[in-house]
C-alpha cells in the first residue's frame, strides 16, 4: 500500500514535481488566450486561425491522452511523466519560433502530445504513491496549484504580451522543465502495474478517437456537416474497437462504476463551461472593453487567489461529507459568475462589472475542482489510476475543444469577429448563456446521479464505489475486483 504522507520531504517533492509539471499543460491551456489577439496580428491570422491554435493543442491532448495514462501504468508512471515534460518543453520552444501561423498550428499539435503523457501521469504519481488518508488532501493541493497554472494564465500571457512578446509565452516553458525533470528523477518514486506490460497498444483505438475528434472539431469550426458525420461514425467505430479488443486504450468496464460514469459526464458539461469562458473572456475585455493585455489578464486574478487559498479544504470537505453536494452547488455558483460576465461590455468598470462575476465564478471553481478530481480517482482501483486519470482529462480536454470550436458558430461569430467590437460584444453574450447553461446541466446530473460517500468513511469500499450494483459489462472484472 503506498505510504508516502504530505507531511514527509519525499511527500512535499513529489506535490512540487506533479504541480510542476502539470502546471505546465494547464497553464498552457489558458496562457495562449490572452495573446490571441497579437498573435493574430502579428502573423496575419484569421478567427478561424486563432481557434485552431487553441484547438491543435486541445485535439492531440483529447485524443491522446488515454493512451499516455496506459503507457505509465505499463512502463512506469514517472518514466512517461518525465517523456512527456521533455516533449512538451521541446515542442514549446518550436512555438515560440513559428514564423507563421501554420508552423505555429503544428507546433501546438505537437505540445498536445507532450501534454497527453505528463498530465494523467501527474496524478496518477500522486494517487500511487500517498498514504489513503492524505490522498484526498493531496489531490486538492495538486488541483488548486494546478487550477492557479491554469488561472494565472492569464495574467502571465497579458505580462509577457505587453513585454517581451507572445514568443515567451511559450519559451517560458524550457526553464520550468529544466527543473521538473532532475526533481522527478531524483524525489519522485517509480510506480506501474507491469503484469499488464505483455500486451500489445491499441494503435486502432488511439487512432480512431484521434480522427474522430479531429474531424468533429473541424467540422464545427468550418460548419462542414459531412465531415462532422463522418467523424460521429468514427467515433461509433472507436466504441466497438475498444468493446472488441482484448486489450483496450479504454477497457469499457471502468464505466461499471456508476460513480466514476456520472462524474466524468459532469466534467463534460463543467469544462465546456471553462474552455468557452477562457477563450472568450479575455478577448473580451480587449477587443470590446479596451483593456490591455496585461490588464484583461490581471483582472480574473481573484479566481487564482480562491484557488490558492481553498482547493486544499474544498478536497478535506468533499472526503467528510461526501462529492455529491460539492458538485451540486459548484457550477451553480460557476455559473451566476458567467451570468454576471453578461455586464462586462465596452468601457467595463473593473469594481462593478468584472470584479464580482470573477469572485462568483472562482468560488464555484473552489466548490468543485478539487472533489471531482478525487471522486474520479476514488471510483476506480489504485492499479488503474492511470487510465482513470486519462479518461477524465480526455473528458475534460474534449469538452473544451467542442466549446472552442461550436461557441463561433452558434453565435454567429464571423471570421473577422474579434476586429469588430460590438460584433463580438453580442456573441460573447450570447456565448456566456451557453456556458452558464452547460454548468446547470452538469449541476442537476450530478445531484442525479453522484452518490454521496458516507462522512468520515475511510474504508477502501467505501472511497471505491464497491456498494455500486451495477454488474460489470461482459467479459470485465467482477464486482469484488473493481472495489479492490
Amino acid at each position: 500500500m503506498p505510504d508516502v504522507r504530505i507531511s514527509s520531504p519525499q511527500g512535499r517533492w513529489i506535490l512540487f514535481t506533479t504541480i510542476l509539471g502539470s502546471g505546465m499543460a494547464l497553464l498552457d491551456a489558458t496562457v495562449v488566450n490572452v495573446a490571441l489577439p497579437r498573435m493574430g496580428e502579428d502573423l496575419d491570422a484569421n478567427l478561424s486561425a486563432l481557434q485552431w491554435t487553441v484547438n491543435a493543442y486541445m485535439l492531440t491532448l483529447a485524443g491522446l491522452i488515454l493512451l499516455g495514462g496506459s503507457l505509465g501504468d505499463r512502463y512506469g508512471r514517472r518514466r512517461i511523466f518525465v517523456v512527456g515534460v521533455v516533449w512538451f518543453a521541446a515542442a514549446s520552444l518550436l512555438c515560440g519560433l513559428a514564423p507563421n501561423a501554420e508552423v505555429l498550428i503544428a507546433a501546438r499539435a505537437l505540445q498536445g502530445v507532450g501534454g497527453a503523457l505528463l498530465t494523467p501521469g501527474s496524478l496518477a504519481l500522486i494517487q500511487a504513491s500517498f498514504h489513503p488518508d492524505d490522498r484526498g488532501r493531496a489531490v486538492g493541493l495538486w488541483s488548486g496549484f494546478g487550477g492557479i497554472g491554469a488561472a494565472v494564465g492569464p495574467f502571465l500571457g497579458g505580462w509577457l504580451v505587453d513585454g517581451p512578446g507572445w514568443r515567451w509565452v511559450f519559451l517560458l516553458n524550457v526553464p520550468l522543465a529544466l527543473v521538473c525533470v532532475p526533481v522527478a528523477l531524483r524525489h519522485v518514486p517509480e510506480s506501474g502495474d507491469g503484469s499488464t506490460a505483455h500486451g500489445r497498444f491499441d494503435v486502432l483505438g488511439a487512432a480512431l478517437g484521434a480522427l474522430s475528434l479531429a474531424l468533429v472539431t473541424y467540422a464545427l469550426i468550418e460548419a462542414d456537416w459531412i465531415t462532422a458525420v463522418l467523424g460521429v461514425v468514427l467515433g461509433v467505430a472507436f466504441v466497438y474497437v475498444e468493446k472488441r479488443r482484448p486489450d483496450p486504450m479504454m477497457p469499457l468496464d471502468v464505466f461499471a462504476s456508476r460513480q466514476f460514469t456520472a462524474v466524468n459526464l459532469v466534467t463534460l458539461c463543467v469544462y465546456a463551461a471553462l474552455g468557452g469562458f477562457f477563450f472568450l473572456a479575455v478577448i473580451q475585455l480587449q477587443v470590446v472593453s479596451g483593456y490591455s493585455a496585461l490588464a484583461a489578464g490581471t483582472a480574473l486574478l481573484p479566481t487564482t487567489l480562491l484557488m490558492l487559498l481553498l482547493s486544499a479544504r474544498s478536497g478535506a470537505l468533499a472526503d467528510r461529507i461526501g462529492p455529491r453536494i460539492p458538485l451540486t452547488v459548484g457550477p451553480l455558483v460557476s455559473a451566476a459568475g458567467l451570468l454576471l460576465m453578461l455586464r462586462v461590455g465596452p468601457d467595463a468598470s473593473y469594481v462593478a462589472d468584472v470584479l464580482p462575476a470573477v469572485l462568483v465564478f472562482g468560488l464555484g471553481l473552489v466548490a468543485l475542482v478539487a472533489p471531482l478530481t478525487a471522486t474520479v480517482l476514488a471510483s476506480v482501483d489504485v492499479a488503474r489510476a492511470g487510465l482513470a486519470s486519462g479518461i477524465n482529462n480526455a473528458a475534460a480536454r474534449a469538452a473544451g475543444l467542442v466549446a472552442v470550436a461550436a461557441l463561433p458558430l452558434l453565435t454567429g461569430m464571423s471570421e473577422e469577429a474579434y476586429r469588430s467590437p460590438d460584433a463580438f460584444d453580442d456573441a460573447f453574450g450570447q456565448a456566456m448563456l451557453w456556458c452558464a447553461g452547460a454548468l446547470v446541466v452538469g449541476s442537476v446530473l450530478a445531484f442525479a446521479t453522484v452518490r454521496s460517500l458516507p462522512p468520515g468513511c475511510r474504508k477502501p469500499e467505501c472511497r471505491t464505489n464497491a456498494a455500486i450494483s451495477a454488474p460489470p459489462l461482459e467479459g470485465g472484472p467482477t464486482r469484488k475486483r473493481l472495489a479492490s
